[in-house]
């Protein structure tokens, strides 16, 4: 083999070793909206603890598997859908002393950074955006499971899971505080399928 064919080889060798090197691209993943749960608890007048949910959630993960702090997650939650399992508080939760549903119909989340504390586990960072305010918050997030669905081997899942706590009032949403608690502890279940 002369020197320019054997140039040719090498190149070729070479570069087809850096395609196989190369990093596997993040899969998108969207919320799979019969399987994701997002509850909140907040503490009423000391007595009690008010446990609520949302009903109506949406988003998408970008999932990388190979490198999960280059992964991303987006959330919307739709705030009339707020439901506590009592429907004059529910009709109060969406009026401008909480929710203001009127004026800001949805709340969401947008990570930006994510640091991985375990072979499962990461503290993923990101804005929350609520009332029309952004701050930054922190989830404890747990991925539970990733693989083919066992009923329909089409479908690939991943199943998460994340809590953080946050205070209401940094976001405007001062009614009543504190009797009616400021912090409010947030725990979210979802499965995402690969699209």
């Amino acid at each position: 083999m002369n020197s320019y064919l054997a140039r040719i080889a090498l190149t070729a060798s070479l570069g087809a070793g850096l395609a196989f090197a190369a990093p596997a691209m993040a899969a998108t993943y969207k919320i799979d909206s019969s399987h994701v749960h997002t509850a909140f608890e907040v503490n009423h007048l000391g007595f009690s603890t008010t446990m609520g949910q949302f009903d109506d959630v949406s988003g998408t993960i970008e999932f990388d598997e190979e490198n999960p702090a280059a992964s991303s997650v987006e959330v919307t939650i739709q705030t009339a859908s707020v439901d506590t399992g009592h429907k004059e508080r529910d009709e109060h939760l969406r009026k401008a002393d909480f929710f203001d549903v009127e004026n800001h119909p949805t709340m969401t989340f947008k990570s930006t950074a994510i640091e991985m504390t375990g072979e499962d586990t990461a503290k993923i960072t990101g804005d929350l955006t609520l009332l029309g305010v952004t701050k930054p918050v922190v989830l404890d997030a747990k991925l539970n499971k990733k693989g083919e669905h066992p009923f329909d081997a089409s479908r690939y899942v991943a199943g998460f899971a994340a809590t953080t706590t946050i205070d209401r009032t940094a976001f405007g949403m001062d009614y009543a505080a504190p009797a009616i608690g400021k912090e409010i502890k947030i725990s979210i279940a979802a499965e995402a399928i690969r699209q």
